[in-house]
């Protein structure tokens, strides 16, 4: 309660009255957000982390009504990569000087996962398979050490393998990631064309079975040079075709198994952005 008043009383600053409608379970905040569009809203503003957001999104895909967002939550992708930043006060006077940009979304068709919308990346195999076994308890308390401690044990077994078919051409990975934001896990980055201003994913193949590959992979994301890596591909697409058996996940929540396709939906969403941003 202590930082949704603080929240409200800095959007007072910038002449935002807001409205506070409080989430109480997974999937709540889809229905929030759809009912305040139905309803005439303004402006839509989340406080909350990158999972809270995506609920979000799935309840105002294709219509007019501009989203802000305000950092909470553990990685806070979508805020480091608009340049908002962690801190409450300054993201709230930077989205005050922020600007309206429609931008394309994408959307996830398979059996687990009918028309789900995300704003950000999909990732599969690896990354998801850790997002299944992080401890929802473990990442209250602790945040992205949730991430590090399930991915950790990973990386002493074999990487399930899977198919990918992008433009005709299919490839056997480990790990794929389609991705609009350069940003990854809050202070990394794997995608590093990326834009949410773009009409496609960057899309980032990870080939091979053995977890010493992925570890060093992972070793060469913190200095920006996993693209360069033997084994990593970088491609450009607007659809994905993933085949096999592998987890899902979206904008870091799970997101079910493969099969599965990845599309670009254009014109999808109205976001406030920083003037600044490409």
């Amino acid at each position: 309660m202590r930082i949704l008043q603080r929240t409200i009383d800095a959007l007072k600053s910038i002449g935002i009255s807001p409205v506070p409608l409080p989430t109480d379970a997974a999937g709540h905040a889809s229905e929030l957000a759809r009912v305040a569009v139905a309803d005439g809203a303004d402006l839509v503003l989340v406080l909350g982390g990158d999972g809270t957001i995506n609920e979000v999104v799935n309840g105002m895909v294709h219509s007019r009504v501009p989203l802000g967002v305000l950092p909470g939550g553990t990685a806070n992708v979508l805020c480091n990569e608009l340049g908002l930043g962690n801190g409450l006060e300054r993201a709230v006077a930077r989205l005050g000087r922020c600007v309206e940009r429609r931008i394309s979304m994408a959307v996830c068709c398979g059996d687990q996962t009918p028309g789900r919308y995300f704003m950000m990346m999909g990732g599969v195999g690896l990354d998801a398979s850790i997002v299944v076994k992080v401890n929802p308890r473990w990442k209250a308390k602790t945040g992205k050490l949730a991430y590090w401690a399930a991915g950790f044990g990973e990386f002493f077994r074999s990487v399930s393998q899977f198919q990918v078919r992008i433009d005709g051409k299919e490839w056997q990975c480990g790990f794929v990631l389609a991705s609009r934001v350069r940003n990854y896990g809050g202070d990394l980055e794997i995608a590093s064309g990326a834009s949410l201003l773009s009409d496609d994913f960057e899309v980032v193949l990870f080939k091979g079975s053995n977890p010493l590959r992925y570890a060093a992979y992972m070793l060469a994301v913190v200095p920006r040079r996993v693209q360069a890596m033997p084994g990593v591909r970088t491609l450009r697409a607007r659809r994905l075709e993933f085949t096999g058996d592998a987890h899902l996940q979206f904008d870091g929540e799970y997101g079910g198994r493969v099969p599965a396709t990845f599309d670009m939906v254009p014109d999808a969403l109205t976001l406030l952005m920083p003037p600044e941003y490409r």
